[in-house]
């Protein structure tokens, strides 16, 4: 292990599903009434292989199974994964939060992690008093923290709050408390889980740069997980791609995120159906993107205008709800759309129901990959159902008419607005 930071061999970490309350007493009735019949739970949700998609036949199921990787020292590597694929369970197996069923894990130095919003943090003790804490916990004498306190106060932003209880503080507040003692501390391996994704974007830009700098400069290892594909490309040089608690790919980083976003994107499908889930008080059930007289098989060109149809259905009547779009383009997002920004009226009440949402885009798609996202929820509360990356296409610069002037002029999307010129002498 002389260049190697981290090493799994065959890691695999297996759980005992239980037999949770539902919530509700006539649901827990329920379950109880189908198991007295003989008949399948449900509202159980995971299987004997991590899918969240499918119903369990077995009391266990296998988070992760046989992780066979190594992680060179200052590499940046991005675990890349759809939900439930086993991400955050890796990142407690490094951190030590919990131990493998199986295989074994080598890491040379210390590790500091950010897992969860209040991880590490002891809810009665004050901001700085948790600093100290943490850094004993990673074996750092008081005089080294002391060192590094305003560093890690002034990054965090919570000068004003530092001697208040940490019960006191936001999810935001706590996020970044937890991120600049995690990086600050001169750990030999940052663990970062998705959390940043709490904090506001000038945070998030902070983080990212804080990592670069920990890696770059000071020959630091970080392992980052999250959903935002941009932010993965910019910070990480190697991708991990999990899937159903194994590992499908390990690779340069565009080559796994290409991998990854085309792989939730229905294999080149222009056009997806999703079974309703009557449980839920929306489900969007098909979502379609075609460029207007052209077909799915057809080449898509930056000269097409497209149009988004998303068909969902009410279960019953609900207020404060948003139907919602967003467009990426090689992992960066373009720009996102609500339907109650033009309807107000949907936002006070949706009537129980099935709706067709079309929504027309102009000639502004330059030539690229993109991917479409749909997602409804109900606003203050939380997301319904989330669509990531539905559908992956590709837009081309095609010549046509014989004329050898291409239409693309770079940049991240195609505009063409009216000049007006005239010869002035």
């Amino acid at each position: 292990m002389s260049n190697i930071a981290i090493k799994f061999e065959n890691v695999s970490k297996q759980y005992r599903l239980g037999v949770v309350g539902t919530g509700t007493i006539s649901h827990d009735l329920n379950r109880w009434w189908h198991l007295v019949r003989g008949k399948e739970d449900p509202y159980l949700k995971v299987g004997e292989v991590n899918d969240r998609s499918s119903k369990a036949i077995s009391q266990y199921v296998w988070a992760l199974k046989d992780i066979n990787f190594e992680v060179e020292q200052g590499d940046v590597v991005g675990i890349i994964g759809r939900n439930g694929a086993g991400k955050s369970t890796l990142l407690k197996l490094l951190s030590r939060v919990t131990t493998p069923s199986t295989g074994i894990i080598k890491a040379k130095g210390r590790i500091a992690s950010l897992l969860e919003v209040g991880t590490g943090f002891h809810p009665e003790l004050t901001g700085r008093e948790n600093i100290y804490m943490n850094g004993t916990i990673m074996g750092m004498t008081k005089h080294e923290i002391t060192r590094k306190l305003d560093e890690i106060i002034d990054f965090a932003g919570v000068e004003k709050y530092i001697d208040t209880p940490a019960k006191r503080y936001s999810s935001g507040m706590t996020v970044r408390l937890g991120f600049a003692i995690a990086a600050h501390l001169e750990p030999e391996i940052l663990v970062v889980d998705e959390v940043l994704a709490v904090g506001d974007a000038e945070f998030q830009r902070k983080a990212i740069n804080k990592m670069k700098e920990v890696s770059t400069g000071e020959g630091k290892t970080v392992l980052f997980v999250s959903h935002n594909m941009a932010s993965i490309r910019r910070l990480c040089h190697t991708g991990v791609l999990l899937e159903n608690g194994t590992i499908r790919e390990i690779g340069g980083i565009e080559k796994i995120t290409d991998l990854y976003i085309r792989s939730n994107g229905g294999d080149g499908q222009k056009s997806v159906h999703i079974e309703a889930d009557p449980r839920k008080e929306i489900s969007i059930t098909d979502v379609s993107i075609l460029a207007e007289n052209k077909t799915e098989e057809d080449i898509y060109d930056i000269n097409d205008k497209f149009k988004i149809k998303i068909k969902y259905t009410v279960h019953r009547d609900i207020k404060g709800t948003n139907m919602s779009f967003s467009l990426s383009k090689d992992a960066t997002l373009l720009f996102r759309s609500w339907d109650i920004d033009t309807d107000k009226q949907l936002y006070e009440m949706r009537k129980a129901g099935d709706y067709e949402a079309d929504i027309s885009l102009p000639d502004l798609l330059n030539v690229g990959s993109y991917s479409l996202t749909v997602a409804c929820g109900i606003i203050g509360v939380g997301p319904i159902q989330i669509m990531e990356d539905i559908i992956v296409f590709d837009v081309e610069n095609i010549i046509q008419d014989g004329h050898t002037l291409s239409y693309s002029r770079g940049g991240m999307i195609k505009i063409t607005p009216p000049w007006a010129t005239k010869k002035i002498s």
